[in-house]
């Protein structure tokens, strides 16, 4: 997962955990710790599965 993909994912994970939070979505909002998870954790698995890459050619 390239650095770009990484941080779009834990700013939208972390909105929508607080939107969910502050009772401003429903408790689907919750589903933020997805897109958190795995921007904190550089893996997709979605990616994995369908042979994807966001990465530059580098090798990671």
């Amino acid at each position: 997962m390239g650095s770009v993909g990484r941080v779009l994912r834990i700013a939208a994970g972390a909105v929508l955990i607080g939107l969910a939070a502050t009772n401003a979505v429903g408790a689907w909002g919750y589903m933020g710790v997805l897109p958190l998870v795995t921007g904190l954790f550089h893996f997709c698995p979605a990616y994995s599965l369908l042979g994807l890459s966001t990465c530059p050619a580098s090798g990671r």
